[in-house]
């Protein structure tokens, strides 16, 4: 990605800055696992062109609680953070914005599509 000429004391510095694509995948890997609760090497990042924006689409498993846990208490689906659906909805959004505000990348949108799940045994959520 190219950026404008920063400005030192009214003069533009010449030279560019860019960011490789194996540095935006890292960072959407990691940005990815943060968002879904797993880890970033389990998270496949592909980018492509939208009409001059980067378009980020994503292959991961979900970390989800056990089964058998929601079937005892309801609940935990709540505590979990809602469906699978409603996770993967606020994910997209967090992802965009964290990729965004950390590489000054324009993004024009994630796509997400849900491999797996991870059971989180109630350990930390990586």
């Amino acid at each position: 990605m190219n950026s404008p000429a920063p400005v030192v004391r009214g003069q533009a510095l010449s030279g560019h800055n860019r960011i490789s694509t194996q540095a935006l995948t890292s960072l959407a890997k990691a940005a990815a696992a943060e968002a879904l609760g797993i880890d970033a090497q389990d998270v496949r990042a592909d980018w492509t062109d939208d009409d001059g924006l980067l378009a980020l689409s994503l292959v991961a498993p979900i970390s989800i609680p056990p089964l058998q846990a929601v079937v005892l208490d309801p609940a935990r689906v709540d505590a979990a953070g809602g469906s699978i659906w409603d996770r993967t909805v606020r994910a997209k959004e967090r992802i965009l914005a964290r990729v965004s505000e950390l590489s000054g990348s324009q993004l024009s949108r994630v796509d997400i599509r849900v491999s797996g799940a991870k059971i989180n045994t109630g350990g930390r959520v990586r």
